[in-house]
């Protein structure tokens, strides 16, 4: 990739999107849900970065009628992650530990949650067969990051012996990029955004991670990558997210 365009002030979001769409090169099928507008723009931009020098890159966004290859919705999804033939999918969680786990649930002792969030759904069997499950969550706090869930919709990892092709690769945060070591059961920090502290993401994290002495900072993104964002993929994610497109475009404007 060309060097970062230093020159350009980029938001936020750009910057996680940008994040998003690096973790999934070499992806040949990305499948994202319905409400995951970062992830796929992510998706979008990666698939606009390898054309037209490499084989396309499919994206199935769930309810959009331009970028949608199923015709039944989650039947066909669970069917092809079955078959192997997703290569990426997301995750978020009203809850996730550093074991991996992710609770969409509810917060509190189950089944008398005090709060509760929309359920498991397939998360729990696209965990275990979708190679590449990306974690996201822009809001990093400790009421999101804890220790241990209360409720385990899709576990990190599992005891040996059971047979998993999938599992978390990544967590993107509005703070930082984390890896996720499968064997160890345990997340690694790898970047931090601009503007954060290795001791800022301590603070705002609930459970231990790994990381390097002086952790890397998130690079912005190059001058292709953002021209896309701002063009190409703006356009194409305004069919299945107006109003996050929307926001975006604004914000963008902010900048100038």
């Amino acid at each position: 990739m060309p060097a970062p365009l230093s020159a350009v002030r980029v938001t936020p979001r750009e910057r996680l999107i940008v994040t998003i769409a690096r973790l999934l090169e070499g992806c040949r099928h990305v499948a994202v849900g319905a409400s995951s507008p970062m992830p796929a723009a992510g998706a979008m931009l990666m698939r606009a970065m390898r054309e037209p020098e490499e084989e396309p890159m499919r994206i199935s966004i769930l309810g959009s009628m331009a970028h949608n290859f199923f015709t039944n919705g989650g039947v066909e999804l669970f069917d092809c992650a079955a078959q192997g033939r997703i290569d990426a999918f997301f995750l978020g969680g009203g809850q996730i530990d550093g074991a991996g786990n992710i609770n969409l649930v509810g917060a509190g002792p189950y089944p008398h949650s005090t709060v509760r969030w929309p359920g498991s759904f397939g998360s729990s069997y696209l965990s275990f067969v979708v190679p590449r499950i990306i974690l996201f969550r822009e809001e990093h706090s400790r009421r999101v990051f804890v220790e241990k869930v209360d409720f385990i919709s899709a576990p990190g990892s599992s005891p040996p012996g059971v047979f998993r092709t999938g599992g978390p690769h990544a967590l993107v945060t509005g703070l930082a990029q984390f890896s996720f070591d499968r064997k160890a059961g345990r997340f690694r920090l790898e970047t931090i955004h601009p503007g954060q502290t290795l001791q800022d993401i301590r603070a705002a994290t609930g459970f231990d991670f790994d990381h390097a002495p002086e952790p890397a900072t998130t690079p912005d993104p190059d001058a292709r990558s953002l021209a896309l964002l701002r063009g190409r993929v703006l356009e194409e994610l305004a069919e299945a997210y107006p109003e996050f497109a929307r926001s975006l475009r604004t914000d963008i404007a902010a900048l100038a």
